[in-house]
Parts: structure tokens; C-alpha cells; sequence
């Protein structure tokens, strides 16, 4: 039987060394790679959703959720855009986005003039709006402002400009707790979409900055006014092709 190799009187076991220190460098580009990986992956997601709501309904936004969540439950039912009146798409466009045929997402004419008065009303798009409230979040952050220039683009790219349109009607606040043109055009209106006249269509229109703050029922001076604007907007875009793109 053999024997264990016994260790000499006074000998000391070799202990093993540690682990070298990670270089400062090492961990600055591991970091990076991580950091990365979590955009690629955050932009590959987003990506797999701009694809798939250019076919599937975006079921709920993050608005929506919250004012539901805050009232208890709110009034939206979706509606495809071939069952909307047409004037009340044109409506929309020529309140919100005049020239939303004629961009790529972002109407840099309406960027410049608002950065020369320094107000930023009218110069997000359609587009932007669509991308703010089914993609992201509100706020003013640079992150959402980062994340909205990114993927404006992307939607512009992958849907047409009637899906784009459909989308808004369909998640756009008309007053408290009632989102989407169905629900509203039933609330103020006792109709469906189709059934909307000019001055209907014209009216909730002007009440889509403001929806809490505006009545389309009983218009305010400012509304009203607003409203009639808005009204010979949708005629003149129907008659220079600016209404084209999402024509039915």
C-alpha cells in the first residue's frame, strides 16, 4: 500500500496567488459591451413593435393606462380608418400637422419658426405624437426626446401615412377619460365616425390640445373660433392635395 508523501518538518504549503486585479480598462470596455447590448436589445424590441402595430392595433397606451388606473375606466373603442368620416381625418391634419403629406416625420419648417418664437407648439408632428404616446412615455426628458427622434423615422419608413393616421384617431384624447374618435364622436355627438359633419369633425379637432380644458358640445369663443379655422384648413388641404397620402 503506498504512502502519503508526508511534508517535511517546517515546510510550508504553497498557498495559491490571487487572481490578478481586472484592469481599469477591461472593466471600462466590458461596461461598454453591457451598455450596448442593452441598446441593441431596447431598439430590437422597439423595432419588433413598430412591425407589428403596422398590422395589429396597439392595445392601450401608456395615457391610457394611467387615466383608466386614475378614473376608474375610460371610454375607447377602436374604429378602422374607412369607417371615419374623411373629413374628420382631414380635420385632424389640418389642426395638428397641415403639411403631414408633405414630411418624413418632422416638419423642420415648423422647427425653425418655433425655435424663433421659442414655443414648441406645432412643430411636433402627427408622427411624433403617434410615437410619443404608443412607444414611449410623456415628459420633456432628453431620453424620450432621444428615443422619439430614433424611431419617428422608423415609423414613417415602415407605415403609410393612413396607418399612421388611423393610429392617432384612434388614441387621441377628446376629453377626460374618453380616447379614440369613436368614443368621442359618440360623447359629444350621439354618432358614429362616419356619420360626423364638417363643423363635428371641426370641433373636436380644436379641442385636441387642450381636452380636458376644451368642450366641443359648448364651445368656448376661442374654440368656436378655432373651430372655423379648422374647418376652411380641411377644405383647403382636400382641394391642394395635401390630403393625398391618406385619402381613401
Amino acid at each position: 500500500m503506498a504512502r502519503k508523501k508526508s511534508t517535511p518538518a517546517g515546510a510550508r504549503k504553497k498557498v495559491p496567488s490571487p487572481p490578478a486585479p481586472t484592469p481599469p480598462r477591461a472593466i471600462v470596455a466590458r461596461a461598454r459591451r453591457w451598455v450596448l447590448r442593452g441598446v441593441l436589445g431596447v431598439l430590437g424590441a422597439l423595432l419588433a413593435l413598430v412591425l407589428l402595430f403596422s398590422v395589429i392595433n396597439p392595445p392601450t397606451t401608456l395615457t391610457i393606462l394611467s387615466e383608466s388606473q386614475r378614473l376608474g375606466g375610460v371610454q375607447r373603442k377602436w374604429v378602422p380608418i374607412e369607417k371615419i368620416a374623411p373629413v374628420m381625418a382631414r380635420s385632424v391634419v389640418a389642426a395638428e400637422d397641415a403639411n403631414f403629406c408633405l414630411h418624413w416625420g418632422f416638419d423642420m419648417a415648423e422647427i425653425r419658426r418655433a425655435i424663433d418664437t421659442g414655443s414648441n407648439r406645432g412643430a411636433s408632428t402627427l408622427s411624433q405624437q403617434v410615437v410619443k404616446n404608443v412607444f414611449l412615455w410623456q415628459g420633456r426628458s432628453w431620453a424620450r426626446k432621444a428615443l422619439e427622434a430614433t424611431i419617428t423615422p422608423l415609423v414613417e419608413t415602415v407605415w403609410t401615412k393612413r396607418r399612421i393616421l388611423e393610429v392617432y384617431l384612434n388614441i387621441a384624447e377628446f376629453d377626460t377619460g374618453v380616447f379614440g374618435i369613436h368614443a368621442a364622436a359618440e360623447h359629444h355627438f350621439g354618432v358614429t365616425p362616419d356619420k360626423l359633419t364638417p363643423r363635428q369633425a371641426a370641433l373636436l379637432a380644436a379641442v385636441l390640445p387642450d381636452p380636458k380644458g376644451r368642450n366641443a358640445v359648448r364651445p368656448s369663443k376661442f374654440t368656436d373660433k378655432r373651430a372655423n379655422a379648422i374647418q376652411d384648413g380641411a377644405e383647403t388641404i382636400r382641394r391642394d392635395g395635401r390630403a393625398r397620402c391618406f385619402a381613401p
